[in-house]
């Protein structure tokens, strides 16, 4: 009987380079299957995927991702040693093969500056059984698939951000969820500073919409929309009050403070004068992400 089935959404555009790992796993092939869904809705190809497999678990996968071969026998020692787990996720790290531009954003991802508390799913952490959207993505998650039934999948009109709502949904319901930092999976990065800014964006432009569904506005994503409302007013209220410019002089300050702590952890010191402006980008293209989509969510109304 197939204990796993790993499903993979693809666009009609691109493809499955993550069956090239799979295809190497050191696991019986008789005990998993491999669903590919296309189709240009991620949440739709998911939740299609789950409907057919046949597996007691399922695990999501992003096509643009690979893992090693020993990455579903440590999916099953965890569930082995917590088998009341419901569901688990891991990292999500930067190849080592990733271009450097890819390899810097990836820096920048893992920073506690740069990302805040999500850069938790950017880095090997500790197991933790109290985890939430901070923790976990849907590009490498594991859900028991009776939970999933009942969590009722991912929502259709949302993409990105429709793993934080799946995650909150299943908290509610009291499911047990995990993060297991074995259970890891290496993600490539945006090749260039255009995609990587769009990338951010399009997470804060779907920010509010979360936020809406469920119910809830949560301080850490508010504040990089505050600091675009700050960014955007700079120039005009600089020349009526210079003072207005001090917070920003105190961000440029702790974004080459904790550069130079992200540096010194990584020993690429190279990057002292880019990893400043990739924080900036990740904040600003957030927070003006996430002001454009609370205006839509007011036209729309």
């Amino acid at each position: 009987m197939v204990k796993f089935s790993l499903v993979i959404p693809v666009a009609p555009t691109r493809n499955a380079e993550i069956l090239e790992s799979i295809k190497k796993l050191d696991y019986p092939k008789k005990d998993f299957e491999v669903l590919v869904e296309i189709g240009l809705n991620p949440s739709e190809n998911r939740n299609k995927g789950a409907e057919k497999s046949k597996g007691g678990f399922v695990i999501f996968l992003d096509d643009d991702a690979f893992i090693d071969k020993d990455y579903l026998n440590k999916v099953e020692e965890f569930l082995k040693k917590y088998p009341e787990t419901d569901i688990v996720g891991g990292p999500q790290l930067t190849p080592e093969q990733d271009g450097f531009f890819a390899k810097i954003s990836g820096i920048a991802l893992t920073s506690s500056f740069g990302a805040f508390k999500v850069n938790k799913r950017y880095q090997e952490g500790k197991i933790n059984f109290n985890v939430d959207e901070t923790s976990l993505t849907s590009a490498n998650l594991l859900v028991r698939k009776k939970s999933f039934e009942k969590i009722k999948g991912f929502d259709l009109k949302l993409f990105p951000g429709e793993d934080p709502e799946f995650i909150q949904r299943a908290k509610k319901l009291n499911f047990k969820i995990a993060y297991n930092p074995e259970m890891k999976v290496f993600h490539k990065r945006r090749p260039n500073f255009n995609l990587f800014c769009k990338q951010f964006f399009k997470y804060g432009f779907v920010r509010p919409k979360i936020n809406k569904i469920l119910r809830q506005n949560k301080i850490i994503f508010l504040i990089p929309m505050l600091f675009s409302v700050y960014i955007l007013l700079l120039p005009t209220m600089f020349l009526f009050f210079q003072p207005f410019l001090f917070p920003f002089l105190f961000y440029i300050f702790l974004a080459v403070l904790f550069s130079i702590k992200d540096i010194y952890k990584e020993k690429k010191f190279s990057l002292i004068f880019l990893l400043p402006i990739l924080y900036f980008s990740i904040h600003l293209s957030y927070g003006i992400g996430m002001l454009t989509g609370y205006v839509k969510l007011l036209h729309n109304k």
